[in-house]
């Protein structure tokens, strides 16, 4: 090859020559340290290796200090390094064994650090590992990847150096270097590159799926030709498997050196260094979310988390063998008082219970009396949120802080007052404040009082974390609620904090994204199986479809081959089951580090989200991304873990201690998912009683200010059963004075997908709306009893329900009209996307309400029926304004609602006739034919008395069109009616009959009420409703209105409708005779 003219040479003649004279002289090295000097002999000899020392051997050593003369500038140049040291030592290595076999490296780094300078061996080091980070991570995969194997190897021997592995742990594996490459295995670009075609030559994949694209539920016998090539490729997989293992093995003892807390010769143990520099690799991911150049890859994070857990398990077990009363690694948990003594840095992340510096002026008290800490009032008066300098704030932290609150892992941005320089800076400072420490042992004498102030990462010893002479170093402040029995050691318990938090950052999210692959292998399949039924169905004269077919069943089945191959390869570095079992201990740890810190009492909101957000997002993980291979079930102890975190999102979903809007919204969609599937179900309904009712007192709360959303969609999971009732234990029904047979099935609610939409694809088949029904009387029975037994409960209940119901149903209505008009304009427009979801959002909030509602007139319709009850007959007459205006406008004949239905629109497929119909189907039927005749009475009485009744939106239910609008409708107009009747496969013959049966009684009824109602003049009309007659009288003003009207308002304010004075009281109004 020319170049310019002259041939091309990577070096130049010099530096050929400087190359060449190192490789002598490091073979001159070599050889010398195999020889030795006999005395009286007079000649040298060839030693093992093993037995070289460097004392004792003058003639070698003044020999090997001329050579270094020579040799040390040569090794601070980058090329020689990379092109001549380190395969030297590569080849020291080439003979295979251990790493303890080859003593020579060991010796080699020996005379570096005697015969060359200290800035000279620093270079040195630093450009080895950069050469050998650069050839790991760009090696090519081969199929026994034994290039990675080998740069493990050599990086093994040069950390097992003490001196070497304490100067490349302070200086250059976290500060120069990316050094977690060194535990990423890649994954191969092309199938080819890594041999996978030999090691799986025979690919598989599931091949039972529905037309929705996920696997059938019945199970079709495998043929001998499938069951072959699945057992063929398991092998291929398994081959595979030994094979990363060893790479994993060689990565977990890197890990191990540096973990290393034995090595004190000479300064600090590894152990003490790796901690701090660990840390700040923490909170360089932390706090700079936005910054890609300085944020580690989540998939390097993936690898690392593995080999951190199996490191810190292998330590951990190995104390726990020398210190038999400590905690085995299957009982691993975070320490409480690690999160409010400051011993830990946690660069101002969100903790439960707000900013830091808020947590320690509002709760000094408790940190005094039960952790034995006492905040320096001195300290914090001296820097108070008025006297901070905010001008001091760069611009730069100011803008990177809100960014960094996206690490707690929280959906939505955190509010900018809590971003603010002032209170940013405060917590920085009280995160370092003076505490004064107290023996709980025995009483505290004047002397005995010591100041003690938090170091920061770079400053803290070996003493600060572990403790030593009375010091409990990172277990400062041990509440009274947690045992004395030793845990670890401390550093073993930050290394575990940091391993929640790395998990958190991003594990997670690159858990979620290697599923796609999974994904697409399903699509590909779905696709394959078409078009070979395709193929079998093809007419033999239509060859021109059949060679297509043909076609793309070959491109279809090379996609296949290609992502089976990828997916073992997924299988065995990200979702074996191995890393099953990792997560899962992940879970564990988080959930006896959150009843731990929940003992504590206040002091629980000194915990950061992120432990919540990790045993959420853990167990997410274990249940969506490592199914299609490995069943969570098949985990130790599975449903007692289940148990323990239903009670935990039970409980804490409405704790006070709690105040992070992100991480309370978390809390409830957690718990609406866990409704939705049958096992977690049963999980919730193990937890102790008192514990259920309390989550479901919180449930039924007032829905003002909360997200009343989620709650309500979990109020609707429990409704939403199988069959047609159920039965209830008697202990049960005779201990709240129930009926026996408690309904617990929602009117034509025994879908898992609307009718209409039967015929299209889900979006995704896991989601925990498409998730089949699952009952829970034993959680109905607690709503029931609390409704009954409380009597303020039920009404502000109900009331909050009704009112989210007249605001959804009315935003709904409002946002179709504009869509309406939108649609009917003549020129060429488009309707927002965001419209249209919201539109539909309103919707299924409106079904979803009338659904809670239906719940709780049958569980207790004595609320609504029983008028001896406070507001019983304002609940009944509200609901029934609100189901008369449901009704109304759905079923009023060519409306606006009929016609956005027929629009079609993509976003509103959900909007349709029969979900929100049988909604309130449901409880009117509920109100009038499955209560005792008084309450049917009453029921019938104040829906007739509404104005807005009308008869023909109970007809439109079955079928029954009216008369004048079949007169009205144009001939040709080919409508089909909506009619129950059409939808047997969700509404029973039962059920069916239940509707005939009342739209019979209120007609009879409505007919009767026309005959016997006497006319009401204007003047007599309530005149804020013009519906009902006046019936009350407002002291001290005198005005008047229905009861119905003045009961509403009361609710919320005190002032008369009119004058706006104070209404003290409210008497009945009786019209006397003589007007």
């Amino acid at each position: 090859m020319k170049l310019l003219g002259r041939e091309y040479c990577p070096l130049s003649p010099a530096c050929m020559c400087l190359k060449m004279e190192l490789q002598a002289e490091l073979g001159l090295l070599r050889a010398l340290c195999l020889l030795g000097l006999v005395l009286q002999e007079g000649k040298l000899v060839e030693k093992d290796t093993s037995t070289w020392q460097l004392q004792g051997e003058p003639t070698v050593l003044i020999t090997l200090t001329h050579i270094f003369n020579h040799f040390a500038p040569l090794m601070c140049k980058v090329y020689l390094v990379d092109d001549v040291l380190m395969h030297f030592l590569l080849s020291i290595l080439e003979r295979g064994g251990a790493v303890e076999a080859h003593p020579l490296i060991q010796q080699l780094l020996d005379l570096m650090w005697l015969l060359m300078e200290d800035y000279e061996v620093h270079e040195c080091l630093k450009q080895l590992l950069m050469s050998l980070l650069r050839a790991y991570r760009f090696s090519p995969i081969i199929p026994d990847l034994g290039l990675q194997i080998h740069y493990l190897r050599l990086t093994i021997a040069v950390l097992k150096h003490e001196k070497s592995r304490k100067y490349l742990l302070n200086n250059v594996l976290f500060d120069v270097l990316r050094s977690v490459v060194f535990f990423y295995i890649k994954s191969p670009l092309r199938v080819e590159e890594a041999g996978l075609q030999e090691l799986i030559p025979t690919t598989w994949w599931p091949n039972r799926f529905t037309k929705e694209g996920k696997e059938s539920k019945e199970v079709k016998e495998e043929s001998a030709e499938e069951r072959l090539r699945r057992r063929a490729y398991d092998r291929g997989c398994q081959r595979l498997k030994k094979r990363i293992e060893v790479v994993e093995e060689l990565q977990v003892q890197i890990l191990k050196l540096l973990l290393n807390n034995k090595d004190r010769g000479g300064g600090e143990a590894s152990r003490y260094i790796f901690l701090n520099k660990f840390r700040r690799f923490l909170q360089e991911n932390a706090s700079n979310r936005g910054n890609l150049t300085v944020l580690c890859p989540p998939e390097y994070m993936v690898c690392f988390l593995h080999r951190l857990i199996s490191t810190l398990r292998c330590y951990w077990d190995g104390h726990k063998a020398k210190a038999p009363a400590a905690l085995s690694s299957e009982e691993a948990y975070v320490p409480p008082q690690l999160f409010y003594n400051g011993k830990v840095d946690y660069f101002d992340l969100q903790r439960l219970g707000g900013l830091l510096s808020h947590l320690k002026k509002t709760l000094k008290d408790d940190l005094a009396l039960k952790a034995n800490i006492l905040i320096d009032p001195a300290e914090l008066q001296a820097v108070t949120m008025d006297d901070l300098d905010e001008d001091e704030e760069t611009a730069t932290s100011t803008a990177q802080r809100p960014v960094a609150a996206l690490a707690i892992g929280g959906a939505l941005a955190r509010p900018s007052w809590l971003s603010s320089p002032t209170l940013g800076r405060a917590n920085r400072f009280l995160s370092t404040a003076a505490v004064s420490l107290m023996n709980p042992r025995r009483p505290l004498g004047t002397l005995e009082k010591m100041k003690a102030r938090t170091l920061s990462v770079e400053q803290r010893t070996e003493d600060d974390i572990e403790g030593s002479h009375g010091n409990e170093g990172l277990l400062l402040g041990r509440p009274p609620e947690e045992p004395e029995q030793s845990i670890t050691e401390n550093s073993l318990l930050e290394i575990l904090d940091g391993i929640v938090m790395m998990y958190n950052l991003s594990v997670h999210q690159q858990l979620g994204k290697m599923v796609g692959v999974s994904d697409d292998v399903n699509e590909y399949a779905l696709a394959l199986k078409d078009t070979e039924e395709k193929i079998s169905r093809c007419p033999k004269r239509r060859r021109d479809i059949y060679e297509e077919l043909v076609k793309s069943q070959k491109v279809f089945s090379e996609k296949l081959n290609h992502l089976s191959r990828r997916l073992a390869w997924i299988n065995v570095t990200i979702y074996s089951k191995e890393k099953m079992q990792d997560i899962y201990w992940l879970l564990r740890v988080c959930i006896r580090t959150i009843e731990h810190g929940d003992r504590t009492g206040s002091l629980f909101a000194f915990m950061p989200e992120f432990y919540l957000s990790v045993a959420m997002n853990s167990y997410s993980a274990l249940k969506n991304y490592f199914s299609p291979v490995h069943s969570m079930e098949e985990l130790p102890g599975y449903e007692e873990t289940l148990t323990h975190l239903a009670a935990i999102l039970a409980k804490h979903f409405a704790d006070s201690r709690i105040v992070g809007t992100d991480i309370r919204d978390s809390l409830m969609q957690a718990l609406a998912s866990y409704v939705c599937y049958p096992h977690s179900l049963r999980a919730v309904e193990r937890i102790p009683e008192e514990q259920r009712i309390s989550m479901m007192r919180n449930l039924l709360a007032p829905y003002e200010q909360r997200p009343w959303a989620q709650t309500n969609w979990i109020l609707v999971r429990l409704w939403r059963v199988r069959s047609h009732c159920l039965l209830l234990p008697a202990a049960w029904a005779h201990a709240s004075g129930a009926i026996t047979q408690l309904q617990g099935c929602g009117f034509g609610y025994r879908y898992t997908r609307l009718p209409h939409l039967l015929k299209t694809k889900p979006e995704d088949a896991n989601l925990p709306s498409l998730q089949k029904p699952c009952p829970s009387t034993l959680l109905q029975q607690h709503m029931a009893n609390l409704l009954r037994s409380d009597c303020d409960m039920a009404p502000s209940f109900l009331n909050s329900v009704l009112n989210q119901l007249n605001w959804a149903f009315s935003e709904f209505i409002g946002m179709i009209q504009e869509i309406q008009q939108a649609a009917e304009r003549l020129e060429r427009n488009f309707v927002d996307s965001r419209q249209l979801k919201v539109c539909a959002t309103c919707f299924d909030l409106s079904v979803s309400l009338l659904r809670v509602l239906e719940m709780t007139v049958t569980l207790a319709p004595e609320i609504f029926l029983d008028w001896s009850r406070p507001s019983s007959e304002l609940l009944l007459r509200r609901l029934a304004q609100l189901l008369n205006q449901v009704l109304n406008r759905v079923t009023a004949e060519r409306n606006l609602f009929d016609r956005v239905v027929n629009l079609r629109l993509p976003g509103l497929e959900s909007v349709d006739h029969y979900p929100i119909l049988v909604a309130v189907t449901g409880i009117l039927v509920r109100l009038l034919m499955d209560t005792d005749f008084q309450g049917a009475k009453r029921a019938t009485a104040v829906l007739l008395a509404d104005p807005c009744f009308q008869l023909r939106s109970i007809q439109y239910l079955l079928g029954h069109a009216e008369p004048s609008a079949l007169a009205a409708m144009p001939p040709s107009a080919d409508k089909r009616h909506f009619s129950l009747h059409t939808y047997t496969d969700y509404i029973s013959l039962e059920e069916l009959a239940k509707v005939e049966r009342m739209l019979n009684h209120l007609s009879e009824e409505s007919k009767q009420a026309a005959a016997s109602t006497l006319p009401t003049s204007e003047e007599d009309l309530c005149p804020i409703c013009y519906a009902h007659p006046i019936s009350a009288i407002f002291r001290p003003c005198s005005h008047k209105s229905c009861k119905a009207c003045i009961n509403q308002h009361l609710m919320n304010n005190k002032d008369c409708f009119f004058c706006k004075a104070t209404i003290t009281g409210v008497d009945d109004f009786i019209k006397p005779v003589s007007s």
